[in-house]
Order: C-alpha cells, then sequence, then structure tokens
C-alpha cells in the first residue's frame, strides 16, 4: 500500500478574468460520501478533460469521475491567454526555436493532433465557435534585437517548411492599431481560444455523455489497495481502478518529482469593455493575438463580442514562487508594471480601466519535458506543460487516457521516450538564481 498525502492545494489570486466576463453558471456538487469510479481524473483543466474525452473514446463504457480544486475555469486553465500553438514554442529560447529541427517537426505534427482533437470536441458539444477560432497569430517586435529574433525565427520555420508572413510597422499598425511595433511574424496555424468559455462547453459536454465532474473537490490524500486507488478529499472520497493525475504543478504535491519542477507564476489584466469613442481611437482589427518577440516580453490579445466583450488582455511578468503561491502585494506590483507596458502601447486609451487583474502557474522543467506516464501501478500523470497549457496539456490527457487502456500512439511514444526532468539547485539557491536570471532576461526584453 501507498500513500501519498498532498501538502498543498491550488491557490488561486485574483479573480479568473475569462470567466468573469461570461453568464454565471451554477456551481456543479462537491464530492460526498462514498463513491466509486473505473477511472478518477484529478484535475478539471485541458489535461483531465482531454483525458476524460479521450477514454470515452476509446471505452464508451468505462465509468469516469473528474474532481477540481476549484470551480471549472475558476482554476488554472481560466488564467490561461488561450494561444493553442501549433508550431515550436520554447520559452527557455531568445526566438522560440526548439532544441533541433526534427524534435520540432515532431511537436508540430502533435500539436496539430492537439488542435484537431480540440476542434473535434468543439463540433462534437456544440461550443460556441468564438471560443474556438484557427485564425493564427503574431510575433510582435518592438526593438532592434526584437525583429532580430523573428528573423531568427522566420528562418527556422523556413528550414521546417512552415508557412509564415513577414509584417512591417504598417501593417502592424492596421491589426493592432498601434503604432508601437516595429514589425510582426505571422503564423497562420494557431488556434485562439477563449479558454473559460471552451472549457465550461467542453465539461458541459462531457456530463451529457455519462462523466461525472465534481467541483470543489480538492483530493488531499491518495492510497493504493487491492481494488485500485483510493481518493479522499475534504468531504467524500472515492475509490477508482486507476487515476489521471491531470493537475500539472501539484504533481510535486502529492510528493512527485520534487526538487525537479520549476514553478513559475504569471500575471494579467484584462480591461473594462472598450466604450464606442475608445473603439473608434483604436482601429485596428476585433480579434488578434500577440507574443512577444523574446518570449520574457508582453502577451496581448484584443477580443470581441463573440469570446466576452470588446476587450484587450496583457499578460507579463514572471517570478519564480516553489510554494505556488503568489500574493495580493505580487499582484499589485506587477499590475503597475502592465499598466505602463499598457499605456506605452496604446496612448490612445490611457485610463481606460483594468476590470480584472490575476495570477497563474506555469510548471516547467529545466530540461523543457514533461510528465506523462504510469508513476505507480494504476496511477498516471499528465502533467509539467513547459507553459504550453493549451496544448500540450491536450496531448498528455490524450496520452494518459491511451495509457490506461493499453493503446500506443505517436502521443505516447513521443512522452514515454522523455527523460527525467532534470534536478534544480538545493533551495534558496534555486529561488535566488531563477529570480535573478528572470529579472535579468525581462530588462533585456523590457521593450518587447
Amino acid at each position: 500500500m501507498t500513500t501519498h498525502l498532498a501538502t498543498r492545494t491550488p491557490v488561486f489570486n485574483g479573480p479568473a478574468g475569462w470567466a468573469e466576463i461570461l453568464p454565471p453558471v451554477p456551481p456543479r456538487a462537491r464530492l460526498e460520501g462514498a463513491q466509486g469510479c473505473d477511472v478518477a481524473i484529478v484535475g478539471a483543466g485541458f489535461a483531465g478533460l482531454s483525458a476524460a474525452r479521450r477514454l470515452h473514446q476509446i471505452d464508451p463504457a468505462l465509468d469516469v469521475v473528474v474532481l477540481d480544486a476549484a470551480r471549472i475555469a475558476e482554476g488554472g486553465t481560466g488564467r490561461n491567454s488561450g494561444f493553442m500553438i501549433d508550431l515550436p514554442h520554447d520559452l527557455t529560447s531568445s526566438d522560440y526555436a526548439g532544441s533541433g529541427e526534427g524534435r520540432d517537426r515532431q511537436l508540430t505534427r502533435l500539436n496539430r493532433l492537439a488542435i484537431d482533437f480540440v476542434a473535434g470536441a468543439v463540433a462534437e458539444y456544440a461550443i460556441p465557435q468564438g471560443w474556438f477560432q484557427r485564425v493564427g497569430k503574431i510575433n510582435a517586435a518592438a526593438s532592434t534585437p526584437g525583429m532580430a529574433a523573428n528573423v531568427s525565427y522566420a528562418r527556422h520555420l523556413h528550414d521546417l517548411s512552415e508557412a509564415h508572413e513577414i509584417l512591417d510597422a504598417q501593417a502592424m499598425r492596421e491589426i493592432t492599431g498601434t503604432g508601437y511595433y516595429q514589425g510582426g511574424l505571422f503564423t497562420p496555424g494557431t488556434a485562439m481560444i477563449q479558454p473559460a468559455g471552451y472549457v465550461r462547453g467542453f465539461a458541459a459536454g462531457l456530463e451529457r455523455a455519462g462523466v461525472r465532474i465534481h467541483e470543489n473537490s480538492a483530493v488531499i490524500r491518495l492510497e493504493s489497495n487491492a481494488q485500485g486507488w483510493r481518493l479522499d478529499t475534504a468531504q467524500g472520497h472515492i475509490q477508482a481502478a486507476r487515476v489521471v493525475l491531470a493537475n500539472n504543478g501539484h504533481l510535486e504535491s502529492f510528493g512527485f518529482k520534487r526538487g525537479r519542477l520549476m514553478h513559475i507564476m504569471l500575471n494579467a489584466c484584462m480591461t473594462e469593455e472598450l466604450p464606442p469613442e475608445a473603439l473608434r481611437a483604436l482601429g485596428g482589427r476585433e480579434c488578434w493575438g500577440l507574443t512577444p518577440a523574446d518570449p520574457m516580453g508582453t502577451t496581448l490579445r484584443r477580443i470581441g463580442p463573440a469570446q466576452g466583450g470588446n476587450r484587450i488582455v496583457i499578460r507579463q511578468g514572471g517570478y519564480y514562487r516553489p510554494e505556488m503561491r503568489t500574493s495580493a502585494a505580487d499582484l499589485a506590483r506587477v499590475t503597475r508594471q502592465m499598466r505602463r507596458k499598457f499605456d506605452a502601447r496604446f496612448p490612445m486609451l490611457k485610463g481606460l480601466r483594468f476590470a480584472h487583474c490575476w495570477s497563474g502557474h506555469l510548471c516547467l522543467s529545466r530540461n523543457a519535458v514533461s510528465v506523462m506516464r504510469e508513476l505507480e501501478p494504476g496511477l498516471f500523470a499528465a502533467c509539467v506543460d513547459n507553459g504550453l497549457g493549451t496544448t500540450r496539456s491536450t496531448l498528455m490527457g490524450i496520452g494518459a487516457a491511451e495509457l490506461i487502456c493499453g493503446e500506443t500512439s505517436t502521443i505516447t511514444d513521443f512522452f514515454t521516450a522523455d527523460a527525467e526532468p532534470g534536478r534544480l539547485p538545493l533551495h534558496p539557491f534555486d529561488s535566488i538564481g531563477a529570480n535573478a536570471y528572470m529579472r535579468w532576461k525581462e530588462w533585456r526584453s523590457r521593450m518587447e
């Protein structure tokens, strides 16, 4: 018998803005009393919901239960910026190129499988089309180093035979309404999602198919037994033959991969709805998404009524927190930085209020590998998304479901061949080193 006690459960700072701008939905029931199932999934984000759908595809007779510590779309998933990127997107590089052409080609094929899987779910579950749009995205450059990074990445995409388009300053102004950017690199394969709407629609579709979902049901204890695994929450427990941990960095909270996972907190702000005079002053297209040419720069999205109103979302300001928690003071400090960056990009909107500000959690490994494998008999992981919460988590959820059912695929082959996450320096040297490095990288990319 093996027991794993949760040393912490998810804590969130600020409301998940993507959920706040949608109509409210009634809460789902907590897990209460004693229940049983074939497969229990811990985490109702991209990985957990994808695992549930893939399990149902393989064997519709399986009894599947999903447990989430928060409400659907109000945890980490509702704090995502909503870019489902098909191309290499290595956050530790200077221009997003990965570790080699061979692996980047493989990742691109897999990312497109994930996007196709999501498109299938959108159709099957009648998720509104505005919550999933294959419209591409732009790497935006505001400085000479940023332009150089785009040229470098464009060269890499050319070598991969991937479609891309270099945009000049005029084209960037026509798209975004701002003259801040010197140029951009457009790639057509990214899907842009309304993350809260998407996972709400996905969860509702799974429930119609027979999957049970419990909210506000944090798992605090895992214990193996002759029947599989028992999962305890504060109000009840469930006995499952097999378990998927789809809780990203909180894999470490149950004692797995300690000293090997990097926990980065990112922050975002969403404006109030732009009034008519602001829309006229801004101009540009109704919807677009910008990732910075330098991965440590500022991400921006403009959304329209189909996503929850005419608004702009800005994300910036990462810092290392091994305890996976941030504070109100942290969020206030970074919000002030985002205010300055927003005003620099959109002087015509100066004074436009931020309606929602929040913190989110990325989990990375030093060698950019994920953890999608069987950890112990009957206990599987779909964790460590390396900052690619949409595509990577979707892939890991699919892969974990296939492993449970004894199937192999290009997805399972890819992840099970990965090495272990690399060891980190001992604490507190990990925090000191990581935060100093990130501050330097942010200063270097301050224009981006």
